[in-house]
């Protein structure tokens, strides 16, 4: 169902807005991506790293009116408000929870609902458009987020539900698996690397924007090409969904050599995103949770790393 039309009820994730006259300028030097790229018709991935660079969230983040909102994963709201207030203090600028005030939906194949409620939006990825407070987003080919004001929901809802068939949330998280997009989880923060992600792949990392929390590491990691645990897309041939951070093993090595990221049902199997040491990953042989564990296989991505355009962005 992952690859036809449907809508579903982004639940598991929360609203962090950032507003204010310093909104901007405070988060350049907080955030992985450059806050200066966003436009009124453009979004983006990305994410908030410690002083060493692991990732307390990665989210996505728009212009939205005197600030911006970040979608992230809801148990990640409150430490990430908690962590970011330490640096707000002499900025002109007011981080709050803002979840209750959306309902966002994601669309598969659902443009011509889109279009039936105000909004032609384009193929490209991360491009945005609104209309009477409404607001889509491109989050891959096919597949667009629509963010709707609360106290619209319920009939913005009911004209989705007469244009395509709901789904549970699993079909929507086994497209972002198959369009090779990570995210943080609250088992899994302050364990990854942006570079873990793939995110510089997916348009979240910005090497021209100058200095932000963590910037050192990610950017050696990214010059020196020392990288040896990057994003992975396995089949895995079992009932029951591993949770993000379960380790995984190969009998060549004598530890864990990942960790789930993401997991979904597809069709009879199971699809879900890990982060692996390379050179097991090649080798083959992976294994779920112990060394006797069930085989995974390893899938193709969407997209290529290239580390060269990578750093043009």
């Amino acid at each position: 169902m992952a690859d036809s039309a449907f809508f579903c009820t982004l639940s598991h994730e929360g609203v962090l807005a950032v507003r204010g006259a310093d909104a901007g300028k405070f988060l350049q030097g907080q955030l992985t991506c450059n806050i200066n790229y966003l436009s009124d018709t453009r979004a983006s991935l990305g994410a908030r790293c410690t002083q060493k660079g692991r990732m307390q969230s990665s989210f996505r983040i728009l212009l939205e009116g005197d600030g911006v909102v970040m979608a992230m994963a809801s148990e990640l709201l409150e430490p990430q408000l908690a962590d970011l207030k330490k640096y707000a203090v002499f900025s002109k600028s007011k981080l709050t929870d803002e979840s209750a005030a959306w309902v966002r939906f994601g669309l598969a194949h659902g443009d011509a609902a889109l279009t039936s409620l105000g909004l032609a939006l384009p193929a490209e990825t991360d491009s945005v458009v609104r209309h009477e407070g409404l607001i889509a987003i491109r989050v891959s080919p096919e597949r667009a987020e629509l963010w709707v004001p609360a106290a619209q929901a319920p009939n913005i809802q009911s004209q989705l539900s007469t244009a395509l068939p709901e789904a549970e949330l699993n079909q929507w998280l086994l497209g972002q698996i198959r369009a090779g997009i990570g995210q943080v989880m609250p088992s899994t923060r302050e364990l990854f690397i942006p570079q873990m992600l793939n995110l510089q792949a997916v348009g979240g990392v910005s090497f021209k924007k100058g200095c932000y929390t963590g910037q050192e590491i990610v950017a050696r990691m990214q010059y020196l090409g020392k990288l040896k645990r990057r994003l992975y897309r396995l089949r895995l041939d079992a009932a029951e969904l591993p949770e993000p951070g379960t380790q995984l093993f190969a009998p060549s090595h004598n530890s864990s050599i990942g960790e789930v990221v993401l997991a979904a049902n597809a069709e009879g199997n199971i699809e879900l995103l890990a982060v692996l040491q390379a050179e097991a990953a090649e080798a083959g042989d992976l294994r779920l949770g112990a060394l006797e564990g069930p085989a995974l296989h390893v899938l193709d991505l969407p997209y290529e790393l290239d580390r060269d355009r990578e750093i043009q962005r």
